[in-house]
């Protein structure tokens, strides 16, 4: 069985683009295209995966309207204006909410993953 477009694959964490974009945004204001690079790679898309432009502006336009972050036009230099996303003190406030959430999960995590190398050890399995 090919497990590469497989769930287990761990390709699919676009529920952490949110506090990876708060994350991004903690260092300052950034261009949307920026912010996608840089999510791109955090590798929470899979190795050599890249997000998906359209999917994070529209998160980011989510964000906008529940105040944990704000846009702004940027008209300076040469070419079209882009759109500069900055982050409010709500977005900060959930930023760090984040952080115990996602400590609170990695335990989580780790117990399962104990478990199921010692599952996967009684089935025999090779790579357990």
């Amino acid at each position: 069985m090919q497990f590469s477009e497989c769930a287990c694959s761990g390709k699919n964490l676009t529920r952490q683009v949110r506090p990876a974009v708060l994350a991004i945004l903690a260092g300052g204001e950034e261009h949307g295209y920026l912010i996608v690079q840089q999510l791109a790679e955090l590798r929470l898309f899979g190795d050599n995966e890249t997000p998906d432009p359209s999917g994070v502006y529209r998160i980011l336009k989510q964000m906008e309207t529940e105040g944990l972050v704000t846009s702004s036009w940027d008209t300076d230099g040469s070419g079209p204006a882009r759109r500069l996303f900055a982050l409010t003190e709500a977005g900060t406030a959930c930023l760090s909410h984040w952080v115990a959430t996602l400590q609170e999960y990695v335990a989580g995590l780790e117990e399962l993953i104990g478990m199921m190398r010692h599952a996967t050890r009684q089935a025999g399995e090779p790579n357990a």
